[in-house]
């Protein structure tokens, strides 16, 4: 029989959909016999995705047990990871409809987002519109504090430094000093 041929978009979305799962199907000592492979093919039409746990130590023969069971059963490998092997084989009933032409299956980043009961009554969502800008000569007029020039001739910004006056309670304080009073 075949192997069946997956793209790696498939691939991708079936390994995420086989995270989840726990193996169904051990595979012991005496390595892939007949009720194995009868147990695997069982599972693979009633589930469709299926792990596999191989047992022994050799990679090669974990490759050569999942290329077997592929070509065997007519099933697609999805990924093997250590022990773990992950099968598919689609479900008889089961088929995706095709999205039909013209039709995108998604919507572009530039289209807005519509909810399904509105896009089923074939309604979208607006955006209110914005009011539009004031033009420049209706700006406000600047404080003159403000309006005092630095060296560059760029406006000064206003400082967080207090004045270089003495403290509000009268007590001059020595900077740095860890003995200096605190109001």
């Amino acid at each position: 029989m075949p192997i069946l041929e997956l793209t790696s978009r498939e691939r991708s979305d079936l390994r995420s959909a086989a995270h989840p799962l726990r193996p169904v199907v051990l595979i012991g000592d005496n390595g892939l016999t007949d009720a194995v492979l009868k147990e695997i093919d069982r599972a693979l039409t009633s589930h469709g995705l299926i792990k596999v746990r191989a047992g022994g130590s050799d990679r090669d023969e974990r490759e050569a047990m999942l290329a077997s069971i592929c070509d065997t059963l007519s099933c697609a490998p999805v990924h093997h990871l250590g022990k773990i092997l992950i099968l598919f084989r689609p479900l008889p009933g089961n088929v995706a409809p095709a999205p039909a032409e013209g039709t995108p299956a998604r919507r572009k980043p530039s289209e807005p987002h519509t909810p399904k009961k509105l896009a089923a009554e074939g309604k979208t969502l607006s955006k209110p519109r914005r009011a539009p800008r004031k033009p420049a000569d209706a700006e406000p007029a600047r404080p003159a504090a403000r309006a005092t020039l630095n060296k560059a001739g760029k406006p000064m910004r206003p400082t967080t430094k207090k004045a270089a006056s003495s403290s509000p309670h009268g007590i001059p304080r020595r900077a740095g000093s860890a003995l200096s009073l605190r109001a």
